[in-house]
Parts: structure tokens; sequence; C-alpha cells
């Protein structure tokens, strides 16, 4: 294939001389890619100048704009794009971040028990020591690292993991904002670039899609591969871990979905915290607080409760029943009970999640705890199946 034909002058059909030098920068781009394609090399380059009767040189001045490496010119991209191309990687974030404040306010129904105080030194110490808290579900490992930071004025940046967390959720990524690709920092990188305390919640949901923060949890930053840029950890920022489970995934079934975490993932947190159930005159001074919070006085309700969920908890632990009543549940039922005004109907309704036999044995033991309690009536399907439980039997 020969290339379109440059322009010629000619006296009586006699050709006095090519015009090569009066090829244009459209004519030359037009004719080379209607020969080699968008993307050409110098061996393309000189075959053309062969066949045209130009000069290397002279074409590749005029392909200047276009040329991507030694040898390569790629005739769709100026360096104009090339330049417009960069300014879009190294973007800023959509929403930056440093306009929002990120220290979390002081709950007032706050009560520091259990692991508080080492969690609050290692916060305040302002040294990267990650930390894994593990416990049942429902008392307060999320709450007291948030009330820490929020006593200590740090910021704070929680992540709920589920097993679709990916490094996209968790670095960042490129993101459509305005019709434009911008890059768009994730949680983690947003912690190291602030000095805060990334909360990875739930972490034992995860997959292996995790290990994308191998580096970050020795300390050392991380290199965002897709802008070519190196984030390393500002003064203070920490990584903080809560879980069900220890990492081992759950044998009972109680945490369906908890997987087994890879261990050199575990080995990088240098302790572990199990936190408990506050004890019960710690809970009694929590449901205080809240039903203060809500304006409810009943302070006897208050500790009939925490009775009634210690008395459950010590047969759990000694594996007499399958469920167990979490701080958490109780202050469902003081604000049942601020809605309804009615004891009765407050535990019925927050105990409703759990099986038929175990709700009534729950709602009996209540019922032998606390004297000014009206255990609810049962319907007639219930009572055709329900044998009432001694509360002696569950202890």
């Amino acid at each position: 294939m020969q290339p379109n034909n440059p322009p010629i002058l000619t006296y009586n059909n006699e050709v006095i001389k090519t015009m090569t030098m009066s090829l244009s920068t459209e004519y030359v781009l037009s004719s080379l890619k209607n020969l080699y394609g968008n993307s050409v090399s110098s061996a393309d380059i000189r075959a053309w100048c062969a066949m045209s009767g130009s000069s290397y040189q002279t074409i590749t001045n005029k392909l200047t704009d276009f040329k991507t490496g030694r040898g390569k010119w790629n005739l769709e991209v100026t360096k104009e794009t090339v330049k417009d191309l960069e300014m879009t990687y190294t973007a800023p974030a959509a929403m930056p971040a440093i306009q929002q404040n990120l220290v979390p306010q002081k709950d007032d129904t706050f009560v520091k028990f259990g692991n508080f105080g080492d969690i609050k030194k290692i916060i305040q110490s302002r040294l990267f020591y990650p930390t894994f808290i593990t416990g049942l579900s429902g008392n307060g490992k999320t709450f007291s690292v948030e009330q820490a930071c929020a006593q200590l004025g740090r910021e704070l940046i929680r992540v709920n993991i589920t097993i679709e967390t990916d490094e996209d959720d968790l670095i960042g990524g490129f993101r459509l904002v305005n019709g434009e690709t911008v890059w768009h920092n994730g949680p983690v990188i947003e912690a190291l670039e602030r000095g805060a305390i990334l909360l990875l919640d739930e972490v034992d949901l995860a997959s292996n899609k995790i290990l994308c923060l191998q580096s970050i949890l020795e300390g050392k930053g991380v290199f965002l591969k897709k802008i070519g840029k190196h984030v390393t950890p500002k003064n203070g920022f920490n990584v903080i871990a809560t879980a069900n489970t220890k990492g081992k995934g759950s044998d009972d079934g109680r945490f369906i979905g908890t997987n087994v975490l890879n261990e050199a993932f575990l080995e990088r947190f240098p302790v572990t915290f199990e936190q408990e159930y506050p004890t019960p005159a710690n809970e009694v001074r929590i449901l205080d607080k809240v039903a203060q919070s809500l304006d409810v006085n009943d302070e006897n309700f208050c500790k009939r409760l925490c009775d009634w969920a210690d008395i459950i908890r010590k047969t759990f632990y000694d594996g007499g029943i399958e469920e167990i009543i979490s701080t958490r549940r109780l202050v469902h039922i003081i604000r049942a009970y601020a809605i309804f005004n009615d004891k009765a109907k407050a535990i019925q309704v927050c105990v409703n999640r759990f099986d038929d036999e175990t709700k009534q044995s729950f709602m009996d033991l209540y019922d032998k705890v606390d004297a000014d309690f009206n255990l609810p009536a049962l319907d007639e399907d219930m009572l055709k199946e329900y044998q009432p439980v001694d509360p002696e039997d569950i202890i």
C-alpha cells in the first residue's frame, strides 16, 4: 500500500518538484493512521518516508507532540492529553475528609469498665501499636474505643468489615465525580494521612482480601500502585480491630459468617484484649444513665434487669443454655420501656428474637426476680404446648 500522494508541482504535464516541505501535520497523521494504525514505530515512519520521499527528521519533528517513548508514537495521545490524565490521577478526593470533624462525641451514658483503661493508654501514647479486642456481642467493644477517642480528642475512622470488603473499599480507587474520573482515598489512607485511629469493626467477617493491610499493620504505610504514590503514616496513627471471635471462626455457629483469618495477619496485632460483660454493679450504672437520658426514673427496674441478666449469663457459661442477654439488649429493654411504659411488654418485645422455649424461660425467670412484675398472658395455642419452666432448672 502506498501513502496518499503528496502535493506536486507540474508544468506541461511534467513533474517539476515534489512539495515534501509543504506536508501538513494533519496529512502526515492521516496517512500514517491509514497505513499503520494509531501506534507507530520508527521503522514504520522510515518506511513511510521512503515511500513518500520525505525526510525522517522532518516527519518526526511534526510528530513531537505524539511521541510516547523512544521510537514510539501514539497518534491519538498528545503530551497535553498525558498531562490531563496525570492531573486526573493526582486530583484530590471528591470530599476531602479534612473538612470533617472525626472526633467522636462524648456519650454521657458511658461507664468505663473492663479493658477501657488499657485501651485509652494505648491511644493516648500515640505509638503505633495494633490492638485486637475480642468478646461476645453487645458488650461494648466498639463503644469503648469510640469513647476513649472522644475523651482524648482523637480522630476515629470506623470501618465495618464484611466478607465483601476489598482493597478498593479500604485503600481507595477511582470514582466518577461530576463526569470526571478522580482518585478517592479510602478510609485507611485517610486515617494514615491524618494520624487518626483506624477501627476495623467485626474484622473476623473479612475474607483474605483484608491482607492488603499487611504493610500498614507493620507501620510502614502503603504504596498506592494505581497512582504511583507512597503514603507514610502520620504520628498518632494506629489500628484497632474488634471481633466476636479470635479469628479462628465460630465452632458453635453463634457467629455465623465469621472466618478463619490468616495467621500472618493476626500475628501483626501485638496485643489481644478479651472483653467481658460489665459486672452487675457497672451494668446497673449503665442502665441508670440510659434511663435518666430517657426520663425514665425506675432504679429498681434497672437493678432487677441486671440481676436477671447475670443469672442467665452464669447459666450460659456453665453450658446450661445456648442464649445470652447482652448489655446492649438490656439497653434495648430500657428504651422499649421508655416508649411503651410497660415492663412486661418492654421485655417481651426485646426477647422475641429468641425461640419460643428460650423466650418463655427468660420471661419466667424475670417473673421470679422481680416481685412487682406481671407475666403477660400466653395465647391459647402456646398454652397447649408450653410447660412452665422452674427458674431453678436453668440456674
